[in-house]
């Protein structure tokens, strides 16, 4: 019988079993993360740890996610125990054989084949379990390559392997399940999971909130700005758009909709707002570290890249919903319902302090990303033990909810890297990643705008549904390799793949937040997405920009960066007036297209080609000229 119809509520061995496999969870990935096994003398291997933690992410899933999606969990059927037990059993088979089988699986072909066949059918249904069959499909297709990959003819045939080398190289490889994708989710995501839901057990998300809206709440469409401000700033803790959405949508839609706003308005503008998290320094919904591990370079570096490009998303995002506001006459919010600035700062200063700590560990005593979330959690803790917020104080039964938490909240994106962690072994151990390459490069090298187009839409394609790690770990091993060998800054390849990963989330078909959000707001699903992908469209320009010219990400002179970020700034804002049809006052066809070609000039660094500079001229003189005209037309229209 299927436990959705058993009409039994969970054991009570299942209410006791579930928080502490989370709570182991989180306590492995947090004292592996300061080094406290190396500390204390024992020598083991980061993979043998990384096998547990899986091992404890199978049994808490198939124990708590019902094999019917949807379905809520009654009594758990034998075949769900049967698979907790089996995957926590061979994980813990492979961190106690590790040592040896890493070295010498292909001497022990019966163990490997087990044990890796046990691991890739548990990743599968887990992964279906958690995030849906999208990624399964992924998975299988590249499964099959690695058996069949032989059979494929031209220039993607691949060196297949027969099952029982496939099955033990993923398994004990340290390119396969247990691999870096995995090593960053369990030493540093995991981590910031745990700061993230710190904050929302001891009242830093309402902090944000009114901090929001103490800022933004007196001025015309404050209350989307309130929803920009607060959404952006917990939506680069929390990692997935979607599950932002859900939670602070709850409240900052219906006080867009109170003040005003059309129903696809504040469903786009929260969903415009989530995504744009997920590329917010400093924590980018865990991508910024994944980052730095894939083009090993410094933590530090990926944020410094990652701040213009975010600050440019936004300026649009403001600029639109502030146009908007005037144009559909919506006012500020109520006075009586804006906190007073100095109560906010006053009661709840002190959730500033984790991302100072984080900050100033990462960028001036460079300490590792694991380190500085392991410091800022502690910060978290010690002033939240003591000082309420809105009656919030962390106590002991608090910080234990948060510690089981962070574990369950951490079981699809655990998934998802052992999910990468075969997508990985099967593009090295076979040759198709160098294929790929091979074969998009020899594409690109007739028109690298072409190469663009076309990997921006297959980025938009495979990111779909998924949260922003696991969008990230698939693009940077298929689509980015490509574009640096045609001679594109390993930067701004990744931040390129990564844009039009997460821009997912608010492009239809499939625009997973945006429908989120139109499900709060009731508005149309469709149409939310079409107008999130307008209140979001530096998103979709801006990577264009940085990879013909990477002064945006911060490489190159002060002077030349600080130039193409101003002429940016001011192209996006006379776009946005453009596209949205209004200024001062309403703009007619001709100043509309007259705004859009002046913003798109200026957006165009002055050093992405020979000529760009004369564009950024043409644009400066076109947009003047158009501002001056509006600000006396609206001048006149006072007098008269």
């Amino acid at each position: 019988m299927d436990e959705a119809d058993s009409g039994k509520s969970p054991a009570r061995w299942l209410r006791f079993s579930t928080p502490a496999l989370g709570a182991l969870i989180t306590v492995i990935a947090l004292v592996w993360a300061v080094d406290l096994p190396i500390k204390l003398g024992f020598i083991l291997y980061t993979e043998q740890a990384l096998a547990v933690i899986l091992g404890l992410t199978f049994a808490l899933l198939f124990l708590s996610v019902p094999a019917r999606r949807g379905a809520e969990r009654g009594a758990v059927p034998w075949y769900d125990a049967a698979a907790a037990i089996i995957g926590f059993a061979a994980c813990v088979f492979i961190a106690v054989r590790y040592p040896i089988l890493s070295r010498e699986y292909v001497y022990y072909p019966v163990e490997g084949v087990v044990v890796g066949l046990v691991l890739v059918s548990l990743t599968l249904e887990g992964l279906r379990r958690a995030v849906g069959p999208s990624l399964v499909a992924i998975a299988v297709a590249f499964l099959a390559y690695g058996l069949f990959g032989h059979l494929v003819p031209g220039a993607l045939e691949g060196r297949s392997k027969s099952v029982v080398e496939l099955a033990g190289f993923l398994a004990f490889d340290t390119v396969g399940i247990v691999g870096l994708p995995m090593k960053v989710i369990c030493t540093v995501v995991v981590l910031f999971i745990f700061m993230g839901q710190l904050l929302l057990y001891s009242g830093g998300s309402e902090w944000f909130t009114d901090l929001a809206s103490a800022l933004m709440g007196r001025t015309r469409g404050g209350s989307a700005k309130i929803a920009v401000i607060a959404s952006s700033l917990f939506g680069t803790i929390s990692g997935s758009a979607v599950s932002n959405v859900a939670s602070t949508g709850v409240i900052t839609i219906p006080m867009m909709r109170q003040a005003g706003f059309s129903r696809e308005v504040a469903g786009a503008v929260e969903a415009v707002a989530s995504t744009g998290g997920q590329i917010m320094p400093p924590v980018m919904g865990a991508a910024a570290f994944l980052m730095a591990e894939f083009l090993e370079i410094a933590y530090t570096e990926v944020l410094l890249a990652a701040l213009l490009p975010a600050i440019l998303y936004y300026v649009g995002v403001f600029v639109l919903t502030d146009l908007e506001a005037a144009r559909k006459g919506i006012a500020a919010v109520p006075e009586d319902q804006i906190p007073q600035l100095a109560t906010v700062l006053r009661t709840g200063w002190y959730f500033a302090l984790p991302f100072v700590v984080l900050v100033v560990l990462l960028f001036s005593f460079y300490r590792t990303p694991e380190e500085s979330a392991f410091a800022a959690s502690l910060t978290i803790i010690a002033f939240s033990s003591v000082i309420a917020y809105r009656g919030k104080r962390m106590t002991l039964a608090m910080l234990w909810s948060v510690i089981w938490r962070t574990g369950e909240a951490s079981v699809e994106i655990i998934v998802i890297g052992a999910m990468a962690g075969i997508v990985i072994g099967i593009l090295q151990g076979t040759g198709l990643g160098f294929a790929l390459s091979f074969v998009l490069v020899e594409f690109g090298e007739g028109s690298l705008i072409g190469l663009l187009l076309v990997t921006a839409g297959v980025c938009i394609l495979l990111g779909m549904g998924m949260p922003t790690a696991g969008i990230y770990l698939l693009l940077a091993t298929m689509a980015a390799p490509p574009l640096i060998k045609l001679g594109i800054s390993p930067i701004s390849a990744h931040m390129f793949v990564l844009y039009y990963g997460i821009l997912s989330m608010i492009t239809p078909p499939v625009a997973f937040a945006a429908f989120t959000a139109a499900s709060i707001s009731g508005g149309e699903p469709m149409a939310t997405g079409w107008t999130a992908c307008r209140l979001g469209w530096t998103a979709f320009v801006v990577p264009f920009l940085f990879v013909y010219s990477p002064s945006l990400l911060m490489q190159g002179g002060a002077v030349e960066i600080v130039i193409a970020f101003a002429s940016a700034v001011a192209g996006v804002w006379m776009a946005s007036a453009g596209f949205l049809g209004y200024l001062l006052r309403p703009l007619g066809p001709a100043a509309r297209l007259g705004f859009v070609a002046a913003g798109l000039s200026l957006l165009v660094p002055a050093g992405a080609f020979p000529q760009a500079f004369y564009l950024d001229l043409f644009g400066a003189a076109l947009g003047t000229v158009l501002v001056s005209l509006k600000l006396v037309e609206a001048r006149r229209a006072r007098l008269a």
